[in-house]
């Protein structure tokens, strides 16, 4: 095939992964939607993006920034992306999308002042509240909590790192980060948050909504000062169109679990990525291309 189809011979690379190594007709462009400024979704996803691009030369592999999970998804579906990174309960809809595997999982902290009255979600009634930014999976998940056990509050949508700031000079009462752990936003507070206890709405959601929904316990180790925290954490997969080449994901599927360290540098929150969680993608079937790699991954 000439280069102007932009083709590349994957040589010994897939051989890492006991793949026989297969011509691949990789696109000009791939896109992959990521996160916010400042959130793990924007940087793993950026590094994810510089080591897709040196197995596919020929290809200019853009990291996008969004709001994350919900923006992702719309992008996905719209074409805009090719590729993308969300938290699994914000996938209601999953036909069109496939997955590449799960990555890892992020949980949901609900950080006040220490000398806060707040101590159960119940008490957030009434209070200012930060949702994470708009379009994120923060505003998905803590939305429907909202409306799950019936909590009205003067909710705000701004970044983790804004919200942050207004906690810790008071005119914010509480900020929930559906994120990895130690997530910088809380990490900065250090001395002046603690985290709520959400054991029987992380049971609730659990019960209630099958698969994406995990109780979950912060160890105390986390953040400085800040006690153990019973919450609950939700995977986050990489996904991609459904169209998207098999050869193509293969070759990402194969670049995000052997080249897991360089990927995640910096980021213990997601150190957790593996071979032998990748598949357990929820109602999110893998793509062919990424069960291809896992199956020969196995031999």
């Amino acid at each position: 095939m000439s280069l102007s189809r932009r083709t590349l011979l994957l040589g010994a690379g897939l051989a890492l992964a006991g793949c026989t190594p297969r011509r691949v007709e990789a696109p000009a462009e791939l896109l992959l939607a990521t996160g916010p400024e400042g959130a793990v979704f924007r940087e793993v996803g950026g590094a994810l993006a510089a080591a897709v691009a040196e197995q596919l030369p020929g290809t200019r592999v853009i990291a996008i920034p969004t709001a994350a999970s919900v923006e992702n998804i719309q992008l996905l579906r719209s074409g805009a992306a090719q590729l993308a990174l969300s938290s699994l309960d914000a996938i209601e809809d999953p036909p069109g999308l496939r997955a590449v595997g799960r990555l890892y999982d992020s949980f949901m902290q609900i950080a006040v002042p220490i000398a806060s009255p707040i101590r159960t979600f119940a008490d957030l009634a009434g209070k200012r509240i930060s949702l994470g930014p708009k379009g994120s999976g923060t505003e998905f998940t803590a939305v429907r909590m909202l409306r799950e056990f019936g909590v009205s509050a003067v909710d705000e949508r701004m970044a983790h790192s804004e919200a942050s700031r207004r906690v810790g000079n008071g005119s914010l009462d509480a900020m929930l980060a559906l994120t990895g752990i130690p997530t910088p936003a809380i990490t900065d507070l250090k001395g002046k948050v603690r985290l709520i206890d959400i054991t029987p709405e992380a049971t609730r959601l659990a019960d209630n909504y099958q698969g994406p929904y995990i109780p979950a316990t912060i160890p105390s180790t986390t953040y400085e000062g800040v006690a153990a925290n019973h919450t609950f954490a939700v995977p986050n997969l990489l996904l991609a169109r459904d169209s998207l080449s098999a050869d193509v994901v293969e070759v990402v599927t194969r670049t995000v679990f052997t080249e897991t360290a360089r990927i995640v540098e910096g980021h213990p929150e997601a150190s957790r990525i593996n071979v032998r969680t990748g598949i357990a993608t929820g109602l999110v079937p893998l793509h062919d291309g990424a069960m291809r790699w896992f199956r020969s991954a196995k031999r």
